[in-house]
């Protein structure tokens, strides 16, 4: 009998030290990334928009972490979705912009490079040196092939750009409705339809963990908003003094509110299921925005761009219990980091099949730190827009926003390789956000020890340096 009671016991304390540790295992949270497309980084209000109303946004940031150093893998829309899925940067991925060539005049691009613009078919035959795709390999693992084995219901609900492979999502539509990759820019209604549906993914997987990749047409182009609310902000343009008014615009201040709605509806889902403490949500843009429409000053460039007005993005995460409400982050990070850190928190593993270009930066919600790194970026394309500015035949002038180039961040240091003239310009973004400033000269030293780290980067990633002078450029 007391051998009996005695095994009882034990089994009894052995049963509530099992259901102790199963308690304190934390379960793997659920991952909400929400990608809004073209939106500049200062459109919102809590990173300093003066016109933009962004209410949703901004009580979400003051629940979390705003992280005031945050960038995109490319400066454009197919290379950062890229990245962000595969976490690799973007010479291994090989997708660099819309279309795969380079857009503007042929006969101001000093290098041969393939060129949309460009008659000469045999030339452009010619250019293609060098491996340039619109679509991601399905060879790579993205971000919802490495949560799966983890337990995850994945979800892409909005735009794709990477072609017709769904990369392991369990559910894939471009609207919210049907279809995959399909394109929905200017529909007004597209911004609630697509938020409709991911609220119902949420209801449905609540129990979790799931995996939500909610991707914003808006803010891209054509602009165009419900025609009540770009009213009522053309009556606030009406009411600020002229010279107040700077390039703001009330349709695109329409289109920023219907991705702020979006963000706030599913905000208020998560806290309505009570998953708050267990989810973690992620706002971001998928590159820079453009200077008709976005406050960008005082940094350089735009949508398109090297220059940090290209590739600097407003980015706020919430994890209530995780991350200290109010909270800021100086630290540098990109595109390529979140497969490794949702790898992280999800207890999975990372491909082996792909190098993994990101890393962890999970310990920066909790305050911590992660190694100091550089951030690369490679565009060896052209394109036409606001940003270099130099002279044509027939006293004119003419501007590429993008161009064959390598940048690199490193702390509080900057530096683009321009692949044209074989040259560099090095800034301090402590001192000089708005890169006016080239530092090459006067620090030789460091100069030439981030141009070597370039250098080996370009060489161990493979990336696609054009070499060969244009013949039908028509410059000096």
């Amino acid at each position: 009998m007391r051998t009996h009671l005695t095994a009882t016991i034990f089994a009894f304390a052995a049963s509530l030290l099992t259901a102790s540790a199963q308690k304190e295992e934390p379960s793997p949270p659920n991952i909400i990334f929400i990608l809004a497309d073209d939106l500049g980084w200062q459109d919102c209000g809590f990173t300093g928009a003066k016109f933009f109303e962004t209410p949703y946004l901004d009580k979400f940031a003051s629940e979390g972490m705003n992280f005031t150093a945050a960038y995109s893998g490319g400066p454009n829309c197919a290379p950062t979705r890229a990245c962000l899925m595969s976490g690799t940067y973007t010479p291994r991925h090989r997708i660099y912009t819309p279309g795969g060539a380079a857009k503007g005049n042929p006969k101001y691009m000093r290098l041969l490079v393939p060129a949309r613009e460009r008659k000469d078919k045999a030339l452009n035959k010619k250019a293609a040196t060098f491996e340039i795709t619109n679509s991601l390999d399905p060879e790579f693992v993205c971000i919802p092939e490495v949560l799966k084995p983890a337990g995850y219901t994945s979800a892409r609900i909005g735009k794709w750009h990477l072609g017709p492979d769904t990369q392991g999502f369990d559910l894939s539509t471009s609207n919210g409705k049907d279809g995959v990759d399909k394109s929905h820019y200017g529909d007004v209604d597209v911004a609630e339809e697509l938020t409709d549906r991911a609220l119902k993914f949420i209801e449905d997987n609540h129990d979790g963990p799931f995996f939500l990749y909610l991707t914003h047409f808006d803010v891209h182009t054509p602009h165009r908003s419900r025609k009540e609310v770009a009213a009522r902000y053309e009556e606030k343009l009406k009411n600020l003094p002229k010279e107040q008014r700077e390039n703001f615009n009330p349709v695109y201040a329409g289109m920023v509110e219907a991705v702020d709605t979006s963000v706030g509806r599913v905000v208020d889902k998560v806290d309505e299921l009570g998953i708050s403490e267990n989810t973690l949500i992620i706002f971001s843009s998928d590159n820079g925005g453009l200077p008709s429409v976005s406050q960008l000053n005082p940094l350089r460039g735009q949508k398109g761009s090297l220059f940090e007005a290209g590739t600097r993005v407003p980015t706020a995460m919430r994890w209530t219990g995780t991350i200290e409400a109010g909270s800021t982050c100086a630290t540098a990070i990109t595109s390529v980091d979140f497969l490794p850190t949702f790898a992280s928190l999800a207890g999975a593993e990372l491909p082996s099949s792909q190098p993994v270009d990101g890393e962890d930066v999970s310990a920066l919600f909790t305050g911590g730190k992660v190694k100091e790194r550089s951030i690369f970026w490679h565009y060896p394309l052209y394109l036409q827009g606001r940003g270099l500015e130099f002279e044509v035949p027939g006293g004119k002038t003419y501007s590429w926003r993008g161009f064959p180039s390598t940048s690199l961040r490193k702390g509080k240091w900057k530096m683009i390789e321009f692949l044209e003239t074989d040259t560099v310009a090095l800034y301090n973004l402590g001192e000089d956000p708005g890169e006016q400033h080239n530092l090459a000269e006067s620090m030789p030293e460091l100069t030439a020890e981030l141009r070597a780290e370039i250098d080996a980067w370009q060489e161990s990633t493979k990336a696609p340096i054009p070499r060969e002078r244009n013949p039908e450029c028509v410059l000096d």
